[in-house]
């Protein structure tokens, strides 16, 4: 699953297709979305969609600390519709927001 997920920001499928989804990511496997949030919540204590945000986390942490891109082109490159829910979300993670975050690299 890390490795579709890699795949899928890494190769800016989430500018055609958005975020990707729990379904996405259990049809890749040839699994029902339902069997993988199971499998990864028994192996990890994680559901599917919180592995995915978590992924989500990690690739907008890397572009903060290493791009210009502004936190909406950040957003939108991750494959969220809207910058605000990109910004909620990062924040509901971390505890502080994607400008907190990018500041502490400078």
């Amino acid at each position: 699953m890390e490795q579709l997920l890699n795949e899928y920001f890494d190769h800016e499928e989430t500018l055609k297709n958005g975020l990707p989804t729990v379904e996405y990511l259990a049809n890749q496997l040839n699994l029902s979305p339902h069997y993988l949030s199971d499998l990864l919540r028994s192996l990890t204590g994680q559901s599917a969609q919180q592995h995915i945000q978590e992924k989500l986390i990690e690739k907008a942490k890397e572009y903060l600390s290493v791009t210009n891109l502004s936190v909406a082109e950040i957003a939108y490159q991750l494959g969220f519709e809207y910058p605000q829910s990109f910004n909620k979300l990062f924040k509901k993670k971390t505890n502080i927001s994607p400008l907190e975050f990018r500041q502490t690299f400078n």
